[in-house]
């Protein structure tokens, strides 16, 4: 049913929304990340050993050199587009300051090129102005919103977390079985486990569920024969 506004109470189409949908999109991508990357590694230690020790001692070092690399990763990036923003912003508020009838003229023929007509992309632009020039400027050229900068440090924590639960999934599956299942109660796991991170993911961008899903759990199928064929080289040449 539409509700006043003429929208539909199943599509919202706010800001917040959109960043949620991204934050939840990183999130599983990063468990989708520590989940491909331990079983990989975890596997290939495995194949070259059954000391419970080095797979321990391997497994908690790959979680904690992964996670923290998520992290520093995440950070340097969304600092450098915070960084980004911050200049387009101060850029804009000096335009806005020291040219404002050409600032004006401006915003009003990037409405006028969304499709409104010359005199109510003028009025458009005129009102916004007069409510808040920097956001109204900020929105339409540059696609920011002066007041929901990206924040490095969330994007840290939000990494390094994913990529940890995604992480101990493999890291468990490898060391609660006995030796000679180990790998292969690892390898199910991690089917299904990336089976759903696809699925998630498909679902979260709308794409279309079964390439999604095969691509995910391909990826990390080859991830795992790769590095279960180089431990069982290693296992055997050091033995």
């Amino acid at each position: 049913m539409a509700d006043r506004a003429g929208g539909h109470e199943h599509e919202p189409h706010d800001q917040n929304h959109a960043a949620r949908l991204n934050w939840l999109r990183a999130g599983v991508l990063g468990a989708n990340d520590g989940i491909v990357s331990t079983a990989g590694l975890v596997i290939g230690v495995a194949a070259a050993t059954t000391e419970r020790s080095a797979i321990i001692t391997a497994g908690l070092a790959g979680v904690a050199a992964g996670a923290m690399s998520m992290a520093a990763g995440e950070y340097v990036s969304v600092s450098t587009q915070r960084d980004t923003e911050r200049a387009l912003l101060a850029k804009e508020r000096r335009e806005l300051r020291e040219m404002p009838e050409e600032e004006l003229a401006e915003l009003a023929s990037l409405y006028q090129a969304r499709g409104l007509s010359p005199e109510l992309a003028h009025q458009v632009a005129v009102q916004l102005t007069q409510h808040d020039a920097l956001a109204a400027h900020a929105e339409v050229e540059l696609g920011i919103d002066p007041e929901e900068l990206t924040n490095p440090w969330h994007a840290a924590w939000a990494s390094m977390a994913a990529f940890t639960v995604g992480a101990l999934l493999p890291l468990a599956a490898i060391l609660l079985p006995a030796p000679p299942g180990r790998v292969a109660v690892t390898a199910v796991a991690v089917v299904v486990a990336l089976a759903l991170t696809g699925w998630i993911s498909a679902n979260l961008g709308g794409a279309r569920l079964r390439p999604a899903v095969l691509r995910n759990v391909a990826g990390g199928v080859l991830a795992m024969t790769v590095t279960y064929a180089i431990g069982s080289v290693v296992g055997l040449s050091v033995s």
